[in-house]
């Protein structure tokens, strides 16, 4: 049976590949150039160049052509995610769709699971979450990623399907504590990079991600997630990853930021947008954010990285 995967941009690309390595997958793109030179080169020199594609695995631009598709992945950024859904949900309704995007909707604070269940209701669903670089997984490195689907029957479908030789899925039906992990680390991961970009120290870096991993438990209990979640792959594993490489691209806006230098703003960074999205929840939902408020006050240009820090030192002392 064939998968479809849509998104021709790495992480897309990067689990087409591993895909195919199982069977025939059928990869989707937004640009008719781009899907032509990927077919042409056999490999995606834009995102993902070095890295050959298999013979199995085909890219189209046109979305007709995953009809045989009973099985989706939407590799498509989070603030997109509504955007495609209304404009080729026709195409795609009938499927079994996974959400392979991370983070909270700025309009609606809602993540890509609520987002697929409030564009198609009736459409069987699931997320895919949790540390990979997209690098890794297409050179076929050993990467584990959790697979949230309230259904567990589905869930366990889906596992067994989309399991390949080097990427290992580990299953929930938490789907609340796995959109929020994987959407509140990117905020973290900020944080974390604004840190060492200013040169505050790795002593300081592991202090950060202490007390964020506090905050994304205290918002995921609130809002009805199970702790042992954010404890997990999609939780605590995905905070490690972003918040201590210069692959991530959360992790690199912060360190501009610390550093006090320009960024690309053409590249998608998911964790600005959620950050955005928690703040101006927060009060609504009565949790305390401080870390989240401080990364929008950076972003903003409200706060420098050294008069932030000073904020979050001086509140008031507490128990762990």
């Amino acid at each position: 049976m064939t998968v479809g995967v849509i998104g021709a941009g790495a992480f897309g690309t990067a689990l087409a590949i591993s895909l195919a390595g199982s069977g025939p997958v059928r990869l989707w793109a937004r640009s008719a150039q781009h899907a032509r030179a990927m077919q042409d080169h056999g490999e995606n020199t834009a995102r993902l160049p070095g890295i050959e594609m298999p013979a199995n695995l085909s890219v189209t631009s046109d979305i007709t052509r995953l009809s045989d598709c009973q099985t989706i992945l939407l590799s498509v950024p989070m603030q997109q995610l509504r955007h495609f859904l209304n404009e080729h949900g026709a195409s795609v309704s009938d499927r079994v769709l996974i959400a392979c995007c991370k983070g909270i909707e700025l309009d609606t604070g809602l993540g890509p699971l609520d987002v697929l269940d409030a564009t198609h209701p009736k459409t069987p669903a699931a997320l895919l979450s949790g540390p990979s670089f997209a690098q890794d997984i297409a050179r076929g490195l050993p990467t584990a990623l959790t697979l949230a689907c309230a259904d567990d029957d589905l869930g366990r479908a889906l596992q067994k399907e989309l399991t390949t030789a080097n990427l290992r899925l580990y299953r929930t039906t938490d789907v609340t504590g796995t959109q929020l992990g994987g959407a509140l680390k990117n905020v973290m991961a900020i944080a974390c990079g604004a840190v060492m970009g200013a040169g505050l120290g790795d002593s300081a870096r592991a202090a950060l991600m202490t007390r964020g991993n506090a905050e994304m438990q205290r918002m995921a209990v609130a809002l009805g997630a199970q702790p042992e979640t954010l404890a997990g792959l999609s939780g605590f594993g995905d905070l490690v990853l972003t918040c201590t490489s210069d692959q991530s691209r959360n992790y690199r806006l912060g360190l501009a930021l610390g550093r006090g230098e320009p960024y690309d703003p053409t590249i998608t960074v998911e964790g600005a947008a959620t950050a955005r999205a928690v703040a101006a929840r927060s009060a609504d939902w009565q949790l305390d954010m401080p870390i989240t408020r401080s990364v929008v006050a950076l972003l903003n240009g409200d706060l420098t990285i050294q008069d932030a820090m000073a904020e979050l030192l001086a509140r008031p002392l507490k128990e762990e």
